[in-house]
């Protein structure tokens, strides 16, 4: 059984297997074949064996449950007091398992039991004199005289030694673990940064739409109002007025190849970078455009006019194109539509006055005014809408505002 924090696993582990079979086959021909366990019954011993067997074949899927048994064998051990046995060399497995595989509180626990082990090892060896500590090559591994020929110096020395042994497969295992968490952090990362681009990648995607359906309505709702407005005029008109429906014809004409070439052109400035929605025309001939439907209009600019850059040219073009497009549609057809452009030091004002028609004004449910404010934003610019209502209806005063440069 995992204790909580340790990787499950699916199955059965076949390495631990292995190595659990391997460790107990081996402790039963120790048993059978070498007399170093000391007094105890051949059941005594075996079990010392079925305990470290046990817990080496747990290594990997119970870590924690791993050290749980390899203390029991210890104090299996030191309860029947048998002596050491080389089958009990599996147990630098379970320290390397336990460091590797373990939960934390597995990897803290089989930490501290590293020194506690190799000084519960040293002093039962002590205490029973085994043939272990008595041969323990204390001359070899120790360069002071002093430490060699004192008591305490040699069993520091020792303890040093045994602790050496036990740690080396449980930092070997800790280091293993902290570079898989490294590796899995650096996958997670990139995997994050993969979604994010993807996130960003669809977000300029649905702009881009949104930008194009912007453009598109404005270009195509401009000139169908002036092509309705041509229309409407043309139906009054007496059949020996035949130059002015002429001249309708023509007009709508030119609107509808006007507003082809515009579509066209949004379109193909999808494929540039930046996007700038292509180069526009002046500005005057939008309110020249209405005039030629036939409706009254009044265009006033005041200020000496200012240089635009190209993202600014089209918000201001596309702006008042939309402006006049929605007093066309709203707008009384026998009052001006008036437009007003201001140019100062740092902005330049465009404001379009209309009287609404006894059965218009504008509903707020379409595309224009979002479609106005979306634009005048991306530049740092306001939109303004006010209504003025008297006896004789409403009027519509819309009011846009373009710095001249970047906030």
């Amino acid at each position: 059984m995992s204790l909580p924090g340790e990787p499950r696993l699916r199955g059965v582990h076949w390495l631990g297997v292995g190595v659990g079979l391997a460790t107990l086959l081996a402790g039963v021909v120790e048993v059978g074949a070498v007399d170093v366990y000391g007094r105890g019954t051949t059941l005594v011993r075996l079990v010392l064996v079925a305990l470290v067997a046990l817990a080496a074949a747990l290594y990997r899927r119970a870590p924690g449950a791993a050290l749980a048994l390899s203390w029991c064998a210890a104090g299996w051990q030191v309860q029947q007091g048998l002596d050491f046995a080389v089958v009990e060399l599996a147990l630098l497995v379970v320290a390397y398992g336990t460091a590797r595989y373990g939960a934390h509180v597995t990897v803290w626990l089989s930490g501290l039991s590293v020194p506690a082990g190799a000084l519960l090892a040293l002093v039962y060896a002590r205490d029973r004199g085994t043939l272990v500590y008595a041969r323990f090559p204390f001359d070899q591994l120790v360069t002071s005289r002093t430490v060699r020929d004192s008591v305490s110096g040699r069993e520091s020395a020792a303890l040093v030694v045994v602790a050496a042994v036990l740690a080396a497969p449980w930092v070997l295992g800790l280091l293993l673990r902290l570079d898989e968490r490294y590796r899995s952090s650096d996958v997670d990362r990139r995997r994050a940064e993969a979604e994010a681009a993807r996130a960003q990648e669809m977000a300029e995607l649905r702009a881009g739409q949104a930008n194009l359906a912007r453009d598109v309505h404005d270009i195509v709702g401009h000139s169908l109002a002036v092509i309705v407005a041509q229309a409407d005029s043309a139906q009054y008109l007496r059949d020996d007025e035949i130059d002015r429906v002429r001249q309708a014809m023509a007009t709508i004409a030119a609107s509808a190849r006007q507003s082809l070439g515009d579509v066209r052109q949004v379109l193909s400035s999808l494929e540039d970078a930046p996007r700038t929605g292509g180069a526009p025309r002046e500005l005057d001939s939008l309110p020249d455009g209405i005039r030629d439907t036939g409706h009254e209009l009044r265009s006033v600019v005041s200020g000496v006019p200012g240089a635009l850059d190209g993202e600014r040219d089209v918000v201001a073009y596309r702006v008042l194109q939309e402006m006049l497009t929605n007093a066309l549609r709203h707008g009384s057809k026998e009052s001006a539509i008036d437009v007003h452009r201001e140019w100062s030091e740092d902005a330049l004002v465009l404001r379009v006055c209309n009287r609404t028609a006894p059965d218009g004004g504008t509903s707020g449910g379409g595309r224009g005014l979002p479609g106005m404010k979306q634009r005048l934003e991306s530049v740092g610019g306001t939109l303004d809408v006010a209504r003025t209502d008297d006896r004789e209806g409403a009027t519509f005063t819309a009011t846009a505002r373009i710095p001249l440069a970047a906030r």
